[in-house]
C-alpha cells in the first residue's frame, strides 16, 4: 500500500505532501484545483512518461516521491532478480530536471523506466477513464477466477509442472540440436580417435625415444670416447687410479694422528673410489651402445609420427596429444549416449504433459464451476449501478497444448447496451462503463485474493443519488481488504471516506501565481465539504444538514 507522496516542483504544485493509510481515502476539490495532477505526478513514479513542461519551476528539478509498504506483497523474487535491496518500506523516486533529463530510483538504486512500470503495476492500480486496466488482461482474469474458485495452490502446482515441462522441453531441443550436429561431425571424430588410438601413444615415450635416438646417432663417438677414458683412467701404464691408489696408500698412515689430515684423506679416497665407478659406468655405457641403423631408422619413424601428430593439434608434447584423445573420446561417448539420453527425455516429457493435461482439466472444470455465478454477480452489481443492461461471460477457448496457466484461454466478453454483441472489453466499454465494470469485478474477490493498491479517478461520473450511494457501499466494502483511493464529485462516496482530502488552489504570496494545495478535512470542515458538493458554496442549512446525515449513515 502507498503510505506517503511527496510532490515538489510539478504543474501548478510547488510542494505538497499526502499521508495515505489503509481503508478508503477520499480526494475532493474544485475543477481545475489540481486533483488530475496529483494522479500525473504519482503515474511518474509509476513509470509514466516526463516531460520538462510540467516543471513548477524550470529552473529547478522536479522531484516526486512514493513511499510503500510491500510487506504483504511477493515481491523478493523481483528485487532479486533486477538486483535492487529488498526492504519491506519501499521508496520509489522520479527526477526531472530543466534540461529534460529523467531519473528513476528504487531504493536509492537507478532503475530504467521498464524495471520502475513492472514494479509500478504491482503497487498501484490506476483506473482512469479511457486507460487500459487490468481488468483487460487475460491472465488478471484468470487470476481473478481462481480465486473465487480457491484454487492457487493447485494453480501454483501446475505452474511448476508447466516450468519443469518447458525446461525438459528445451533440454530436449537442445540435444536434439547437438545429435544433428553430432551426426555431421561423428565420421571426422572418428577418424582423429582412430588415427590417435592406432598411433597407440604412451607417457613419456617421445622423451625416451628421443634420448635413444641421440645415443644411437652418436654411437661411434660414445663407444671410442666411453673406450678411451675406461683405458685412460684404469688400463694404461700408470694408469689414473693406480696413480691415486698410490697416494691413497702413503697418505692414510700419515693422518692416522692428524684428524685435519685424516679428513682429507677420507675425501681424496672417496673421490678415488667414485673415479673408479665413473670409469666402470662409462665402460658399461660404451659395452651396451651399439650401432644399429635399423634401430634408429624405427626410432626416427615413431617420433616423426608423434611430431606430425602434435603439429595438427597444435601441442608440443606427448602428454598434450594424449590429453586430446581423452577428450575426443569423452566427446564421441557422448555422442553415443544422445540417444538413450533423447529417448529418457522423451519419455518424461510425455508423462509431464500427461500430468498438466490432468490437472489443467481439474482447473479448467473449477474456472467453468465459478464463472456463471460471478458473471451473474457482475451483471446484478452493475445494475444497481444504473448499466441494467450490462453483460458479462467468460469465454473459455481450449488450447491445442498445455499453456503456462491451463488448457484454455479465458476472456471476459461484454456488453454494456441493450442487444448488444459481446465483444473484449477494451471494445465494448466506455472509460466509466470500464471503470464501474472493474470496480464491481475487484470488489467480488476482494477477500479472495491481494489487490494493489487501487485508485478510481471519477469512477462515478455520471451517476448522482441512490446509485452513487451504491457505488459509495461497494467502495467501502472493498477497502475492507484494500487499499482504495477514490477521486471524486460525489457527495455519497465522499461521506464515505475513511480519510477526506481536499484539493484547492490558492495564491503564491510572492507571485502571482496559483498553486495546489492538500489538505486533510475532519470534522465539520468535511461536513461543510460535502455540503457544497450536495449543493453550492457557501452550502444552505439543509445540504449541511444532509451531509452530516450521509456521514452519520456510513
Amino acid at each position: 500500500m502507498i503510505k506517503r507522496l511527496h510532490i515538489r516542483n510539478y504543474a501548478i504544485i510547488e510542494e505538497l505532501t499526502l499521508e495515505f493509510a489503509t481503508g478508503l481515502s477520499i480526494i475532493t476539490g474544485e475543477t481545475g484545483a489540481g486533483k488530475s495532477i496529483v494522479l500525473g505526478a504519482l503515474n511518474l513514479i509509476l513509470g509514466g512518461r516526463a516531460d520538462t513542461k510540467t516543471l513548477f519551476d524550470d529552473s529547478r528539478k522536479c522531484i516526486i516521491e512514493g513511499r510503500f509498504d510491500i510487506a504483504a506483497y511477493d515481491l523478493r523474487s523481483f528485487f532479486t532478480d533486477n538486483d535492487l535491496d529488498y526492504d519491506a518500506e519501499l521508496i520509489i523516486r522520479r527526477e526531472i530536471t530543466p534540461s529534460g533529463k529523467s531519473r528513476a530510483f528504487v531504493n536509492d538504486t537507478p532503475v530504467n523506466l521498464k524495471v520502475l512500470q513492472e514494479l509500478g503495476s504491482t503497487l498501484i492500480d490506476l483506473h482512469q477513464q479511457f486507460d487500459t486496466l487490468y481488468i483487460n488482461n487475460s491472465d488478471f482474469q484468470l487470476e481473478l477466477l481462481d480465486a473465487l474458485a480457491g484454487q492457487r495452490d493447485a494453480v501454483r502446482e501446475y505452474r511448476t509442472e508447466y516450468q519443469r515441462l518447458q525446461q525438459t522441453r528445451r533440454k530436449l531441443a537442445q540435444l536434439r540440436e547437438e545429435q544433428a550436429q553430432a551426426r555431421r561431425e561423428q565420421e571426422f571424430l572418428e577418424f582423429q580417435v582412430n588415427e590417435l588410438e592406432e598411433a597407440n601413444l604412451r607417457e613419456n615415450e617421445q622423451e625416451s625415444l628421443e634420448a635413444e635416438r641421440h645415443r644411437l646417432s652418436n654411437a661411434d663417438e660414445i663407444k671410442q670416447l666411453t673406450s678411451g677414458v675406461f683405458h685412460y683412467l684404469t688400463e694404461a701404464d700408470e694408469s689414473v687410479t693406480d696413480r691415486l691408489l698410490a697416494i691413497s696408500v702413503k697418505l692414510t698412515p700419515l693422518s692416522a694422528g692428524d684428524p685435519q689430515l685424516q679428513s682429507i684423506a677420507e675425501r681424496f679416497e672417496s673421490i678415488r673410489l667414485e673415479l673408479e665407478e665413473v670409469a666402470s659406468d662409462l665402460e658399461a655405457f660404451g659395452s651396451d651402445t651399439d650401432v644399429r641403423p635399423d634401430r634408429l631408422e624405427e626410432i626416427e619413424e615413431r617420433l616423426n609420427l608423434l611430431y606430425r601428430l602434435q603439429t595438427k593439434h597444435s601441442v608440443k608434447t606427448n602428454t598434450e596429444l594424449l590429453e586430446i584423445y581423452r577428450e575426443l573420446s569423452a566427446r564421441l561417448d557422448h555422442f553415443s549416449d544422445l540417444g538413450g539420453s533423447i529417448t529418457k527425455l522423451e519419455k518424461e516429457q510425455d508423462q509431464l504433459r500427461a500430468r498438466l493435461v490432468d490437472q489443467g482439466k481439474q482447473l479448467r472444470k473449477a474456472r467453468e464451476r465459478v464463472a456463471p455465478d460471478f458473471a451473474a454477480n457482475v451483471q446484478q452489481q452493475l445494475g444497481e449501478l444504473s448499466m441494467t443492461n450490462a453483460r458479462l461471460k467468460v469465454d473459455f477457448t481450449p488450447l491445442p497444448e498445455p499453456g503456462p496457466h491451463g488448457l484454455d484461454e479465458v476472456r471476459f466478453l461484454f456488453s454494456a447496451n441493450k442487444g448488444g454483441k459481446l465483444q473484449a472489453i477494451k471494445d465494448a466499454a466506455s472509460g466509466g462503463e470500464m471503470s464501474r465494470l472493474a470496480l464491481v469485478t475487484k470488489s467480488l474477490v476482494a477477500s479472495a485474493m491481494q489487490l494493489p493498491t487501487l485508485i478510481f479517478d471519477e469512477i462515478d461520473s455520471g451517476v448522482s443519488g441512490d446509485v452513487a450511494q451504491r457505488m459509495g457501499r461497494i467502495l467501502t466494502d472493498l477497502s475492507r481488504h484494500h487499499q482504495v483511493v477514490v477521486i471524486t464529485h460525489s457527495p455519497q462516496v465522499a461521506s464515505r471516506a475513511h480519510r477526506h482530502y481536499f484539493v484547492y488552489k490558492t495564491d503564491k504570496t510572492d507571485a502571482e501565481r496559483t498553486i495546489t494545495r492538500v489538505r486533510e478535512l475532519d470534522g465539520d470542515e468535511r461536513v461543510r465539504a460535502i455540503a457544497t458538493m450536495l449543493s453550492q458554496n457557501p452550502p444552505s442549512e439543509s445540504a449541511l444538514k444532509n451531509a452530516r446525515e450521509l456521514i452519520e449513515a456510513v
